[in-house]
């Protein structure tokens, strides 16, 4: 039996060495004792980001094979556990970013407005939520990078940091073009690790880039960090905003309620290189104003259909880096996302008002 557990295991990849779990060494002992299967492990950081993950596969996997047994996953290697330590605690606010539906350019304008406040001498943060499709690494340009641990009574997970923004991904532990086939507690899982074991340090604000959609990590990143708000990215188009209304509804749901911050309006028209005054509304016009004014919240921008903002994005370089027209439009951004920030700390008890780096 033992022979055959062995065999099932070899199925369960390490998505950041790219190997199976036994002939990685990772699987150190297997011992079947009366209806107990149990199962130790040893990983070789201190701190793995995916080390939960792979101990609810075996679990769901030994489950599955064999419903009379119980299984018991241990782990040899010893770790703080992250109650005993708080990560979050000196990041004065986490902004959410979400669309719902995908495709608007959430990512794009996440990262440029992270570059555009980390240039403008505010300590940034970036968590890369979308564990089915990190593409946060390839738009700073540190898609090759590979976070290291950080070693002492507390080990943490060292982010990469490039134009001053400190970054974590799952991206950096799997290969370009790896693609995780996980079901919905193993991916929350690991975006809890990655928030838990980051070392995060003092930040003024720690963006998170959510995936599409209203899922298992939109519900379990809201309830189990203090997430100050929320910016909505949507499309002029009425397709983009039924979706997107869903997302904000969710926001807005008592049991989750979470401040929608402002709508920023992704793709509002197109203006052609050689016609700079001319402006194209392909996508349909006023989505995101009629989106503000049905939550009463703000517009905190409209950005255009521009090559050259893709083109950056796809080069590892934020536009928000030139002195372009594109650039000013962030910036004008960012600083209404930093007014609407003060303003909902103003709405906060005395004691749980942070301040906003000036």
């Amino acid at each position: 039996m033992e022979e055959r557990i062995k065999t099932l295991l070899k199925t369960i990849i390490h998505p950041e060495i790219n190997n199976n779990i036994v002939d990685s060494g990772i699987l150190k002992t297997i011992s079947v004792k009366e209806k107990t299967i149990e199962v130790v492990l040893e990983f070789r950081k201190k701190i793995d980001p995916v080390a939960n993950l792979i101990k609810n596969n075996i679990e769901e996997l030994l489950k599955s094979e064999f419903p009379n047994y119980v299984p018991v996953i241990k782990n040899l290697t010893k770790s703080t556990e992250s109650e005993k330590y708080n990560s979050l605690d000196k990041v004065k606010n986490i902004v959410a970013v979400a669309s719902t539906k995908g495709g608007v350019g959430k990512s794009t304008v996440t990262v440029s407005l992270a570059t555009t406040l980390s240039m403008n001498g505010y300590s940034i943060g970036l968590l890369d939520a979308d564990i089915y499709g990190p593409s946060i690494p390839k738009m700073l340009g540190v898609e090759k990078e590979k976070p290291h641990l950080i070693e002492g009574e507390i080990p943490l997970i060292e982010p990469i940091i490039r134009f001053g923004i400190k970054t974590m991904s799952i991206g950096f532990f799997i290969e370009v073009d790896q693609s995780l086939i996980w079901r919905g507690p193993m991916a929350t899982n690991a975006l809890k690790q990655l928030i838990e074991n980051t070392n995060w340090g003092e930040l003024d604000i720690l963006f998170i880039d959510l995936p599409p959609s209203t899922g298992d990590i939109h519900i379990t990143l809201i309830q189990t960090i203090p997430v100050t708000g929320v910016v909505i990215i949507t499309t002029p188009q009425e397709v983009a905003l039924s979706d997107v209304i869903k997302g904000a509804n969710m926001f807005r749901h008592e049991e989750i309620n979470v401040p929608i911050l402002g709508i920023i309006e992704n793709m509002s028209w197109f203006t052609p290189a050689e016609l700079p005054m001319n402006k194209y509304y392909i996508f349909g016009k006023g989505g995101g104003e009629k989106l503000a004014r049905r939550y009463n919240v703000p517009l905190l921008g409209q950005i255009p259909l521009i090559q050259s903002i893709c083109e950056a994005a796809d080069k590892g370089i934020p536009i928000v880096n030139s002195h372009c027209n594109e650039a000013i439009i962030f910036r004008d951004i960012a600083d209404k996302l930093i007014h609407a920030l003060e303003e909902r700390n103003k709405n906060l008890p005395p004691t749980k008002v942070v301040k906003i780096k000036k």
